[in-house]
C-alpha cells in the first residue's frame, strides 16, 4: 500500500454548472452583496457581453469589450479606471483566458470581486495564477484576491465556440492537468482531478468535432476544464508552461493553439522522469504513450501542430531557448538549453514528439 504523505490547498469559489445557469446570474451578483456591474468582454464575445448587461438590466455600469490576450499592462490600468470612474462593485468577466485574466488584473489592485462566465476550455478562473504583459515579457504571480469569488459554468455559451478553438481550447486545458500529474505539489485529491479531467475532456472533443452544438460533448468539455482548471490552481505547473508564456509573451502567438502544440513534446522530454504521472495521462488518453496520445488526439480533430503554422518565425526559435532558460525553475527532468532548442524546434516543424 503506498504511504501517503501530501499537502492539499483547498481555493474558495462557487460554482454554478448546468445548462440554463445563466438564468442565475442576477441572483450571484447578489450573492456577492454587489449592485453595479461592469462587463468584461473580448470585441469578439461583445454580442454576449450585451446580452448579459441586458439580463441585468440596471444593475450593469458598462460593457468593456476590449479584452485581448496576454492582458497588456495600459489595457489592465484603462479598465480598471473605468470600473472606478463607474462605481463599479463587481466585475463580470464573460469569455475566455484573455477576459478572466482582465478581469483578474482589475481584482489584483483593487477590492472588486470578479464573476466569471467561462465560454471556453481555458480553466483560468479556476485559479489565483496572473498574468500581465509589459514591455514584451509577460509577468506572472499567484495572488489570491485575483480568484473569481464565483463561476457560472453554462455549457450553452460554449455552442459558438468555433470547433477549431473548442479543441485547442480543451487541449489547452489538458495541459494544466497532464503538468498537474506530474508536479512537485501533486497530491492524490488534485492527481484524481487530473485524470478524470483530461479523460472528461478525451470523451467530449471528438463529440464536439462531429457535432458542434451537441450539449452533452459541450458539458463534458467544460466539466473536463472546470477540474483541469482546479489542478492548475491548486498545484504548482512546469517546463510545459514556461515555455508557452514565454511563445505567447514575447512573440505574441496565439495562447491556446500554442499550448496545444507545444504540450506533447514537452511530454516527450519529461516521459522518463515522471513515468506514473505519464501512465496516468496515457490512461486518460487511452493510449500507451502519454506524448504521441495527445499529439494524435490533437492531429486527428484538426488542430494545429506546427508552431510555424500559427505565426512563429525560424529565426525565434533559438531566441525562445534563451528566453525559456534565464530563470530557474522547477522541472521534473533538468532544464537545458540545447534539449530545450531541439524540443521547440520540433514544435516549430511540427513533428511528432521523439
Amino acid at each position: 500500500m503506498q504511504k501517503l504523505d501530501f499537502v492539499y490547498q483547498a481555493r474558495a469559489g462557487r460554482v454554478i454548472f448546468g445548462p440554463g445557469s445563466l438564468g442565475h446570474l442576477e441572483r450571484e451578483v447578489l450573492n456577492l452583496k454587489s449592485e453595479r456591474a461592469l462587463i468584461l468582454c473580448s470585441a469578439e464575445q461583445k454580442q454576449t457581453g450585451e446580452a448579459v448587461a441586458a439580463r441585468l438590466g440596471s444593475r450593469a455600469a458598462a460593457v468593456f469589450d476590449r479584452a485581448v490576450m496576454h492582458v497588456p499592462v495600459e489595457l489592465a490600468k484603462e479598465a480598471r479606471a473605468l470600473a472606478r470612474e463607474l462605481h463599479a462593485d463587481c466585475a463580470i468577466a464573460v469569455g475566455g483566458g484573455s477576459t478572466v485574466g482582465l478581469g483578474k488584473a482589475i481584482a489584483l489592485e483593487s477590492d472588486l470581486p470578479i464573476l466569471a462566465i467561462p465560454t471556453t476550455y481555458a480553466g483560468s478562473e479556476m485559479t489565483p495564477i496572473f498574468g500581465i504583459t509589459e514591455a514584451g515579457l509577460k509577468r506572472t504571480g499567484v495572488d489570491l484576491r485575483v480568484l473569481p469569488k464565483t463561476v457560472i459554468y453554462d455549457p450553452t455559451l460554449t455552442t459558438s465556440l468555433p470547433v477549431e478553438m473548442s479543441v485547442t481550447s480543451g487541449i489547452n486545458a489538458i495541459a494544466h492537468a497532464a503538468e498537474g500529474l506530474y508536479s512537485k505539489d501533486a497530491n492524490p485529491v488534485t492527481s484524481l482531478m487530473a485524470e478524470e479531467g483530461i479523460a472528461a475532456l478525451v470523451r467530449a472533443i471528438p463529440g464536439i468535432v462531429a457535432e458542434p452544438a451537441d450539449i452533452e460533448a459541450r458539458s463534458h468539455a467544460l466539466y473536463g476544464a472546470w477540474l483541469c482548471g482546479t489542478v492548475l490552481g491548486s498545484v504548482g505547473m512546469a517546463l510545459h508552461h514556461k515555455l508557452c508564456h514565454t511563445l505567447g509573451g514575447s512573440f505574441n502567438l496565439p495562447h491556446a493553439q500554442t499550448h496545444t502544440i507545444v504540450l506533447s513534446h514537452a511530454l516527450a522530454y519529461n516521459r522518463d522522469a515522471a513515468p506514473e504521472a505519464m501512465k496516468r495521462i496515457a490512461r486518460a488518453l487511452g493510449s500507451e504513450d502519454a506524448a504521441v496520445g495527445l499529439y494524435q488526439l490533437a492531429k486527428k480533430n484538426g488542430a494545429p501542430t506546427a508552431l510555424k503554422d500559427i505565426g512563429m518565425r525560424a529565426e525565434d526559435v533559438e531566441k525562445a531557448a534563451d528566453i525559456a532558460i534565464a530563470n530557474s525553475y522547477w522541472n521534473p527532468r533538468p532544464v537545458e538549453r540545447e534539449a530545450i532548442f531541439a524540443l521547440l524546434r520540433d514544435a516549430y516543424e511540427g513533428v511528432a514528439p521523439r
